[in-house]
C-alpha cells in the first residue's frame, strides 16, 4: 500500500502552507507540516521607533488581527513608561477587541470551514445550495465589521487607539445603537448554531491529549486582562515570563519559529480558552457549549471551529453588559498625557488565534531599542504537525483523496495565519 500526498499550498488559510505525506509499502516514511512563507521583519522595524509610532507599525503584522497586535503593543507601551490607563478606556478597549473576535470567528467558519463541512470547495458554490446559510454569515460578518468601524475608526488597522487612551470614543448615541445591532444578531447566531449542529458528526472524531494554553483571571472567561494559564498545571505563569512559556525554537521545516512548553507542543486558540475558562461562559454560550458536546469533546482539536461559535456567544452577551456599564457610568473624553521615559514592558490579549504577547524596551526619549512578539500561530505549528502524526496511522488505509481532506481540515481547524507568525530567514527544507 503506497500513498502520497502533495498539498502546495493549503487552501482556505492565510499565507502558505504545505502538507507532505509519504506512506510506502503501508509504513508512513514521511508526515510533514512546512512553512515555506517568506519572513517578515517586525521587530527590526520597530527598534529605533518612537513610541508613538509603534502602534501604526505592528497593527499591520495582520489585516485579520491588527486590533490584537495594536493592544498588545499598546499594553507593552504603558506598562514600559507606566501610563495610567482609566476604567472607561479598558471598557472601550475590551469593546473593541470583542468586535475583532466575532469578525474573524465568523469569517473563519463561515467561509472557510462550512465549504467542507458542505461538500464545496469554496464559499462561492454554497450560494446555490445555502443561500440561507450564506446570507447569516454575511449578515454576522458586515456586523462584526461596523462594530470595529464604530470603536477603531475603520474596519481593520485602528486609528482611535493611544497609548493611555483614545483620540476618538464613540458617542452615547453611537453605543445604543451598537446595542441594539447586537440584540438583532443573536437570532442570526443561534441560526448558525443550528446549522453547524446538523453538520457537526461530519467533523472527524478525532483526539489527542494536548497541552492548552490561554490567558486565565478569577471568574472570568477573558481575552484581554489575566495570567497565562497552562491545562498542564495549576499555577498560572506572569505574563513578563512568557519567553519561559513560548520556548521558541527552530524547525527546519518552517520559516516559522516552533513553541514547546510542559510538552513536545501545545495549543492556543478558542478551543485552549474554552478547556481553561469555560466555566466563566455566560448562559447563551454555556446553552450551546452543551448542544455541542464540547465538555467531551475538548481534545478534538477539529472542534476548535465550534468553540469560536461558543465564543461568539459569549462575546455578544458580554458586550450588551459593557455596554450598559459605559452608559450607567457617562462617557467622557479623556486625553492622554504621556511623558516618555525609559523602561521594559509585556502587552498580551487573546488575538483570535490563541495568546499573543509583546515585549518592547525603550530609552529615555521612547525610542525602541528591543522588540520580541510572539504571535499565536507560530505556537501552534508544532501541535499541528503532532496532531498529523498521530491522525494519519488512524486514516492510513483510507484513499488519498480522504486522507488529504481530513489533514487540510486539521490545518483549517486551527484557522492558522501563517504570515504573521514566520520570523526568520534562511531554511533548508530536507
Amino acid at each position: 500500500m503506497n500513498k502520497k500526498v502533495d498539498v502546495h499550498h493549503v487552501t482556505r488559510i492565510e499565507g502558505h502552507g504545505n502538507i507532505l505525506v509519504n506512506v510506502q509499502s503501508g509504513v508512513i516514511e514521511q508526515v510533514e507540516w512546512q512553512v515555506p512563507e517568506a519572513p517578515r521583519f517586525f521587530e527590526a522595524m520597530v527598534r529605533g521607533r518612537s513610541w508613538e509610532d509603534l502602534q501604526t507599525i505592528v497593527s499591520r503584522i495582520c489585516g485579520i488581527c491588527s486590533i490584537s497586535h495594536s493592544l498588545a503593543c499598546i499594553k507593552g507601551i504603558e506598562s514600559a513608561m507606566r501610563i495610567p490607563v482609566s476604567e472607561q478606556t479598558d471598557r472601550l478597549r475590551l469593546l473593541a477587541h470583542y468586535s475583532e473576535q466575532v469578525q474573524s470567528h465568523v469569517l473563519h467558519v463561515g467561509y472557510l470551514v462550512a465549504p467542507d463541512m458542505l461538500g464545496a470547495k469554496s464559499v462561492i458554490p454554497l450560494v446555490q445550495t445555502h443561500f440561507d446559510v450564506v446570507k447569516t454569515v454575511i449578515k454576522l460578518h458586515r456586523m462584526a465589521n461596523s462594530w470595529s468601524d464604530l470603536l477603531t475608526g475603520r474596519t481593520t488597522h485602528p486609528i482611535t487607539f493611544k497609548p493611555g487612551g483614545f483620540s476618538k470614543i464613540p458617542s452615547e448615541t453611537e453605543l445604543r445603537g451598537l446595542r441594539v445591532m447586537l440584540s438583532e444578531a443573536v437570532p442570526d447566531l443561534t441560526s448558525l448554531v443550528d446549522v453547524l449542529v446538523s453538520l457537526a458528526d461530519l467533523l472527524p472524531a478525532f483526539e489527542r491529549e494536548t497541552e492548552y494554553v490561554a490567558l486565565v483571571q478569577p471568574d472570568r472567561y477573558t481575552f484581554y486582562e489575566g495570567s497565562i494559564g497552562s491545562t498542564d498545571m495549576a499555577e498560572a505563569t506572569p505574563l513578563t515570563e512568557f519567553e519561559s512559556v513560548v520556548n521558541e525554537y527552530v524547525s527546519t521545516q518552517s520559516t516559522a519559529k516552533w513553541a514547546r512548553w510542559h510538552r513536545d507542543s501545545y495549543a492556543v486558540g478558542a478551543l485552549a480558552r474554552y478547556n481553561l475558562n469555560s466555566a466563566y461562559l455566560k448562559p447563551l454560550a454555556k446553552d450551546i457549549a452543551r448542544t455541542f458536546d464540547l465538555e467531551t469533546r475538548r481534545h478534538n482539536p477539529y472542534f476548535n471551529t465550534l468553540a469560536q461559535v461558543v465564543e461568539c456567544a459569549h462575546i455578544v452577551e458580554s458586550a450588551l453588559e459593557l455596554i450598559d456599564e459605559l452608559l450607567a457610568a457617562g462617557l467622557r473624553q479623556e486625553i492622554p498625557q504621556v511623558e516618555p521615559q525609559a523602561g521594559e514592558g509585556v502587552g498580551c490579549v487573546e488575538a483570535p488565534r490563541g495568546i499573543l504577547f509583546h515585549r518592547y524596551v525603550f530609552d529615555e526619549q521612547g525610542r525602541c531599542t528591543s522588540a520580541n512578539m510572539s504571535i499565536p500561530t507560530n505556537q501552534n505549528h508544532g501541535n499541528i504537525q503532532r496532531d498529523m502524526e498521530a491522525l494519519l496511522p488512524q486514516i492510513v488505509d483510507r484513499s488519498e483523496e480522504e486522507i488529504r481532506l481530513w489533514l487540510e481540515m486539521l490545518v483549517r481547524a486551527y484557522d492558522p495565519c501563517i504570515s504573521c507568525s514566520t520570523h526568520y530567514l534562511h531554511v533548508k527544507f530536507v
